[in-house]
């Protein structure tokens, strides 16, 4: 059954003194994918750009690249999408694994068509760093003879009961150290250091940014990321592909995520970044809404 969702991303910032120019990069229209269809998309920006073009970046992704070339001392850019999300089409208890190590071992030679996608995802970037206690932390997910995705999905329990979801401990820019030694942040530091520790063993991982329902069926827990794009870990297994794990809610992504894109990190997948002339201090306001407008959507499986 496929699940219909109506999503409005509205950010807007104020500026303490008037901006002169501004280039933005806005990285928040959802993909086209085998189980994702987008039904219609609307981008608007105000005061209205100058230029503004849609193009796809390296990793696939939609960006909206626009210019403002007039004085503003507020922007404000909405994105409203309308999302059909289908079953991923496979049985969890079914998927193809090999044990971790064999999966390293393959990663380190993998057929010319895979190696280079795959070689970014094994590496350190620049939000991902691989540390001797990083690594520690989760070999204790991967023991001797583990499969890859039992290991993974463990790896996603331990951060989910380990770590405290906390909206005022970190910052976009705070390492992912600094997350393991304090074991607080929120959905993007989760992701973050989740891949940290699967590239950290050897293993591949991408950083996935979208949208997830948070009001679920009753009876259910109410899951965290609402107000704002949500973020979640992809693992590869050279038998199946990439698998999605969102160790917030510690589940695994079902259809109630909605995929933007994906990248080495969150500087690839952004929501919106950009450079300006003026302006002094700023305040930013995000809002996003995730409702369902028809269908039904599938349990989660944990």
């Amino acid at each position: 059954m496929t699940s219909v969702f109506r999503i409005e991303h509205h950010t807007r910032y104020t500026y303490e003194t008037r901006v002169t120019t501004s280039q933005h990069i806005a990285c928040v229209e959802p993909r086209e994918l085998p189980f994702q269809h987008v039904r219609s998309f609307a981008f608007v920006v105000d005061p209205p750009p100058a230029r503004l073009i849609r193009r796809i970046d390296y990793f696939g992704n939609a960006l909206h690249q626009f210019q403002l070339l007039g004085p503003h001392s507020e922007l404000r850019v909405t994105a409203n999408s309308l999302v059909d999300v289908g079953p991923r089409g496979f049985d969890l208890d079914a998927v193809p694994d090999a044990a971790w190590e064999q999966t390293c071992e393959w990663l380190r030679r993998p057929p010319p068509e895979h190696g280079r996608e795959l070689a970014q995802y094994l590496t350190r970037s620049p939000h991902v760093a691989m540390t001797p206690e990083i690594a520690a932390f989760a070999r204790e997910s991967f023991w001797a003879g583990q499969s890859t995705l039992a290991g993974a999905i463990d790896l996603m329990h331990r951060i989910h009961g380990e770590f405290t979801f906390d909206p005022a401990a970190t910052t976009p820019a705070t390492p992912v150290s600094r997350v393991l030694a304090e074991r607080r942040g929120v959905c993007q530091d989760f992701a973050h250091f989740q891949v940290a520790c699967l590239r950290s063993l050897g293993l591949a991982a991408r950083y996935v940014s979208g949208y997830l329902l948070t009001d679920p069926p009753p009876g259910q827990e109410r899951l965290i990321g609402a107000d704002a794009s949500h973020a979640w870990v992809s693992v590869y297994l050279p038998q199946h592909g990439w698998i999605d794990l969102d160790p917030t809610n510690d589940v695994i992504v079902g259809q109630r995520h909605v995929t933007i894109g994906w990248g080495r990190d969150y500087g690839d997948v952004t929501p919106l970044r950009g450079v300006l002339l003026g302006g002094a201090k700023h305040r930013l306001f995000v809002g996003v809404s995730v409702v369902p407008v028809e269908g039904t959507f599938a349990e989660m499986d944990r």
